[in-house]
């Protein structure tokens, strides 16, 4: 009987009789933002995961090589890499929702044909290439028994790692292949059962004086009361030892990527927007982020629009929300973003931004499952997205993979990570 409430939930939820979505103009710095179209049920078309076919990859631009820097990893989210050229691998995946009636089994059931769900990661994996061929010579389980692991940052003799429930650190010396005996630094927001946005990344600023904490919402909209959603939906400033930690911008429902921007300095993070508001709203974004900001989650999307959904309460007084820089296409579920560094990639990359788009699940016709590149001119995006990794859908619209974290190897070429594929992908230029 509960196959069958699915099937028949998905295929109302998935057609409505409605016709084709208008082309999604939800991108760039002034995107064209259309009607909110709720409905009583939410559009659910998710690509159902299959993985990679020997020898099959991703679609880079002409002029670049791509290739399995590692594989058959345990649902790789996120990389990070050391000063000495190691890389770091953190291994997560959702974990199914407890309780929640046939709403919960149905959230449950459509991560599961996701690929959303894995068994064992929580930990962090080394992957070493000692001579600086692009070949990976050594893999080591780094760090073990962590709780959903995402970011990470090395701060003078420490790896601080974020799991979903608090800061870690381990005492790090530089080559060491495995580290123990981590603790706590901070207690993090966080829900047992069903924690939602439950990814939490983590970056330092560039003297080690700050860390920054990126904390999704519980919900989409603050369904279950405002009261759960305390301290989420926010990016996180704290000192190395866990003092002094205060909210430093607000109203991001579910920011993830987050990097300094070269030559200005800036903060930018990348935020998953809000779900069942249509096909084409609301655009996922990245933004500069200013100490203090108000980004309108859940009252607001994209600057002043009003989520007419979400009623504010008349003892609560917000401040104008601020409209974010950059619109990255609805649903596209927008997690990674890297600055480009390097100087092995063409000129036209250098300086400019690297997202990993996971893929949507609330849009009839498939958004994201692919990286973009957006150039940047005197510190701020310029022109449309560029499609840089695709091919992650095959031809029937299953995902072979679905990109996450994106990070430079000690070469210049660029690692993808790909949760569904168990892979990281390395794009380099061509000989």
């Amino acid at each position: 009987m509960r196959r069958v409430m699915f099937a028949m939930l998905v295929a109302l939820a998935a057609c409505g009789g409605a016709a084709a979505p208008a082309p999604d103009e939800g991108y760039g710095p002034d995107p064209n933002l259309p009607a909110p179209q709720a409905g009583v049920l939410p559009t659910i078309n998710i690509a159902r995961a299959v993985g990679w076919a020997e020898g099959a990859a991703p679609i880079a631009p002409a002029g670049f090589a791509v290739t399995r820097y590692a594989q058959d990893l345990g649902h790789p989210r996120w990389l990070y890499l050391l000063p000495n050229g190691d890389v770091l691998v953190a291994e997560s995946a959702t974990q199914p929702s407890r309780g929640g009636g046939l709403e919960g089994w149905v959230a449950n059931r459509v991560q599961r044909d996701a690929g959303a769900f894995a068994a064992g990661g929580n930990r962090i994996v080394l992957l070493r290439d000692g001579d600086g061929d692009g070949d990976v010579d050594e893999r080591h389980t780094f760090a073990e028994n962590l709780n959903q692991p995402i970011g990470m940052a090395l701060v003078g003799g420490h790896l601080y790692v974020a799991n979903t429930d608090a800061v870690i650190r381990f005492g790090y010396s530089p080559g060491a292949a495995h580290v123990e005996n981590g603790e706590k630094v901070l207690s993090l927001p966080y829900r047992e059962g069903d924690n939602g946005h439950w990814t939490r990344n983590l970056i330092a600023n560039a003297d080690g004086t700050k860390l920054y904490v990126a904390v999704g919402s519980a919900s989409n909209i603050g369904d279950d009361g405002m009261e759960i959603e305390a301290g989420r939906a926010a990016i996180w400033e704290l000192n190395p030892d866990g003092s002094d930690a205060r909210v430093f911008a607000s109203g991001l429902r579910n920011p993830v990527g987050m990097d300094w921007a070269p030559g200005t300095g800036a903060l930018w993070t990348a935020v998953n927007e809000r779900d069942m508001l249509g096909d084409n709203l609301v655009p996922d974004y990245m933004t500069s982020v200013r100490d203090g900001g108000f980004y309108g989650w859940p009252y607001y999307y994209f600057g002043e629009h009003r989520d007419e959904r979400v009623p504010i309460p008349e003892n609560v007084r917000l401040q104008r929300p601020i409209a974010p820089d950059y619109a990255l296409g609805a649903h596209t579920a927008s997690l990674g973003l890297h600055f480009y560094r390097g100087a092995a990639l063409p000129e036209h990359y250098r300086g400019g931004a690297f997202v990993g788009q996971h893929g949507s699940w609330n849009r009839r016709e498939p958004a994201g499952y692919k990286v973009v590149f957006v150039a940047f001119e005197n510190g701020a995006p310029a022109g449309l997205p560029e499609d840089f990794l695709t091919g992650f859908l095959n031809a029937r619209g299953q995902a072979q993979g679905r990109p996450v974290g994106v990070a430079t190897d000690r070469t210049g070429a660029i690692l993808v990570a790909d949760d569904v594929g168990d892979i990281v992908w390395r794009v380099a230029a061509a000989p």
